[in-house]
C-alpha cells in the first residue's frame, strides 16, 4: 500500500510543479486524489484503480516530463493485479 502512496504523491507533486497549463490537469487532481483516498483505505478496488490510472495516463500521458513518475504510478497499481492463471507454470517443453 505504501509503495501506491508514495507513487500517487510523486506524480501529485511532478503535476504540481509542471508550469505547462494542462487542458486536464483537474481530471489528473481529481483520479490521483481518489488513488490517495484508496490507498489511505487499505484494500482498494483493482477495476477502480486501473480506470483511475487510465484517468490520469489519459490527463498527462503526453507531457514526457511527467512520464517517469506516471510509470511509477502503473507499477504500482499493476502491483495489485492478481497474477495471471499460468503464472508460476513452466512453458511446455518441445519434443516428446
Amino acid at each position: 500500500m505504501s509503495e501506491l502512496r508514495e507513487a500517487v504523491s510523486r506524480l501529485r507533486r511532478a503535476l504540481a510543479g509542471h508550469p505547462a497549463p494542462l487542458p486536464d490537469r483537474d481530471a489528473a487532481e481529481d483520479e490521483l486524489a481518489a488513488l490517495d483516498a484508496m490507498a489511505r483505505a487499505g484494500d482498494p478496488e483493482i477495476s477502480r484503480l486501473r480506470r483511475s490510472l487510465l484517468l490520469v495516463a489519459g490527463a498527462v500521458g503526453s507531457v514526457s516530463a511527467l512520464s517517469p513518475t506516471l510509470s511509477d504510478l502503473k507499477e504500482a497499481v499493476d502491483s495489485f493485479a492478481p497474477p495471471p492463471p499460468d503464472a508460476g507454470v513452466p512453458p511446455p517443453r518441445g519434443g516428446a
